[in-house]
């Protein structure tokens, strides 16, 4: 599974979440502590917003660890939201396009999880994307179709209800597919100001999600970048995380949506 971290606050430069801590998401692209895969070297992204509405993105095909690149970039790039991700592919081709995050307007899009079957239900899920979402398709992974999708259905104005009925319809694809294996969901999106991470999951054992609040802003993290879980809280399982930037954080636990992707 991949590992992700989001930001939004204050600005600060991203080495210092992304780089500098001890159990960075760096460090986790070789060393993850609560993964399936202790390795997430099949590429890497970050995604951040600057002085532009619509925000700035690197990702490459080469290990978090090994590029140099990287490092330097977050040295110098100081932003008041940002992503970070390092990929474990789950059966796609490691290619530039299939690195998280995912843009499109002013919107960016992580995830860590899968859809159960994929490749019998790709076709599709691929139809039910508008052609004008489509034509900015450029990866193969799922995580790409169900952003598109999502944003399809509703996603800047109602982000956890159009994520919700996405989901919905890809477990009535997984179904008539016979798929077996879950749908896992764990995930964050952004149009700049507002966050929503979700953690849900059809089998009840979605991929772990943290966050904390600290003195310039929200962190969201896959898995504790300091190596300790105190001073964290858990999102729960089949839980959703809402903040505006600057504004409080709400923890959504279970509920209906969540419920309509289960099993």
């Amino acid at each position: 599974m991949c590992r992700f971290l989001a930001y939004s606050g204050e600005p600060v430069f991203l080495t210092d979440l992304v780089c500098a801590p001890t159990h960075s998401l760096v460090h986790q692209s070789l060393h993850a502590a609560e993964a399936k895969t202790e390795t997430n070297g099949d590429g890497f992204g970050i995604g951040w917003y600057g002085e532009r509405v619509d925000p700035g993105l690197y990702r490459d095909v080469c290990p978090a660890w090994s590029d140099e690149n990287l490092v330097n970039l977050c040295q110098q790039v100081r932003a008041r939201m940002f992503f970070g991700h390092v990929r474990a592919s789950t059966g796609t081709a490691t290619t530039r396009a299939n690195c998280h995050p995912f843009a499109h307007g002013r919107h960016l899009f992580m995830h860590n999880g899968q859809i159960g079957g994929y490749h019998r239900i790709k076709r599709r899920l691929e139809a039910l994307i508008p052609d004008a979402l489509y034509d900015v398709r450029r990866g193969t992974t799922d995580s790409e179709a169900i952003f598109l999708l999502a944003l399809a259905n509703g996603l800047a104005e109602d982000p956890v209800g159009a994520m919700a009925r996405t989901l919905a319809t890809v477990r009535d694809l997984m179904r008539a597919a016979e798929a077996t294996e879950p749908l896992r969901f764990t995930a964050v999106v952004t149009d700049g100001e507002t966050l929503t991470a979700y953690r849900w999951a059809c089998d009840g054992s979605p991929p772990s999600l943290y966050y904390r609040e600290t003195e310039t802003g929200l962190v969201v993290v896959s898995e504790p970048i300091d190596g300790c879980r105190d001073g964290w809280k858990v999102v729960p399982k089949g839980g959703t995380l809402q903040a505006r930037r600057g504004g409080p954080v709400v923890v959504s636990g279970p509920e209906a949506v969540a419920e309509r992707i289960a099993a």
